[in-house]
C-alpha cells in the first residue's frame, strides 16, 4: 500500500474550487462526526447535501437528505464518504456516475481500488483525511479550536 501524501496546495485548491459537497453517511445526530463536519463546512459557505437512506426525505441542517447520490437533482462537486473502506468502493462508483469532480474519503477510510477507478475516470481522490480538519488547518482556523495551542490538553496540569 502506497503512502498517502497530499500537498497542501492540492488540498487548498480542492477546497477553493468546490461549492457543493454530498456527504454519504450523513447523520441527523448532532453528536456524530458527520453532522459536526457538515455544520462546520456549511458555515464556511459550502452547500452540504446529506445522503443517508434512513433519513431520505427528511432535512438535515436545512438540506433535503437523499437515499443515494443519483437521487440528488443538483450538480455535486465533491463526495465526502463517511462510510467504511469497503463501502467506499460502491460510493466511489456512484460518484463517477454522477460526474463529481472529487471523491474525499474520511479519516481511516481508504480503498485503493476505488481510488484507481475514480482517477482513471478523471476524478481527484483524497483518502484518510477530513475536509473539515484540512480546511481548519489550511485556512488558519485550527487554533480557534484549541488545537496545538497548549490551551486544551488531555493531561492534567501539575498541582491539580
Amino acid at each position: 500500500m502506497k503512502e498517502l501524501d497530499y500537498p497542501d496546495a492540492k488540498l487548498r485548491s480542492i477546497l477553493n474550487d468546490i461549492k457543493t459537497i454530498a456527504v454519504v453517511g450523513a447523520s441527523a445526530n448532532w453528536k456524530r462526526p458527520s453532522f459536526f463536519a457538515m455544520k462546520y463546512m456549511q458555515g464556511k459557505g459550502y452547500r452540504m447535501i446529506p445522503v443517508n437512506p434512513g433519513q431520505a426525505g427528511k432535512e438535515i441542517l436545512g438540506e433535503m437528505c437523499y437515499a443515494n447520490l443519483s437521487d440528488i437533482p443538483d450538480k455535486v462537486d465533491m463526495v465526502d464518504i463517511f462510510r467504511n473502506s469497503d463501502d467506499a468502493y460502491q460510493v466511489t462508483k456512484e460518484a463517477i456516475e454522477i460526474d463529481a469532480a472529487v471523491v474525499w474519503m474520511q479519516l481511516a477510510v481508504r480503498n485503493d481500488k476505488a481510488a484507481e477507478e475514480a482517477e482513471a475516470a478523471g476524478l481527484t481522490v483524497i483518502m484518510d483525511r477530513c475536509p473539515k480538519i484540512e480546511y481548519s488547518r489550511l485556512f488558519g482556523e485550527l487554533g480557534w479550536g484549541g488545537i496545538n495551542t497548549g490551551v486544551i490538553s488531555s493531561k492534567r496540569r501539575k498541582g491539580r
